[in-house]
């Protein structure tokens, strides 16, 4: 699996809950999954992971999403990054 990771911070989540939906940019519409995580200090900063079956799909996605435009709306702290899964542990 590969994973596209973004840290964003928004001004109002349920404002920009309904864009992330509506995928502007594409950047989902090869994605397997996705997870959205907010800090539990702040619940407006998101950690958002994109699931993808490639690496190449995955970098596909990114380019979509920085070329688009869209990110220029929120506050970005990191990435967007690819990753690909070392290992995953369930307890």
């Amino acid at each position: 699996m590969s994973y596209m990771l973004t840290r964003i911070h928004v001004d109002d989540y349920d404002a920009w809950k309904p864009v992330f939906d509506s995928d502007p940019a594409g950047a989902r519409k090869e994605a397997k999954g996705h997870r959205i995580l907010r800090s539990a200090e702040d619940p407006n900063e998101l950690f958002i992971q994109v699931e993808f079956a490639s690496a190449e799909e995955a970098a596909a996605a990114r380019e979509r999403l920085v070329s688009s435009g869209v990110l220029e709306r929120v506050s970005v702290t990191a990435g967007p990054a690819l990753a690909e899964e070392a290992e995953t542990v369930a307890y």
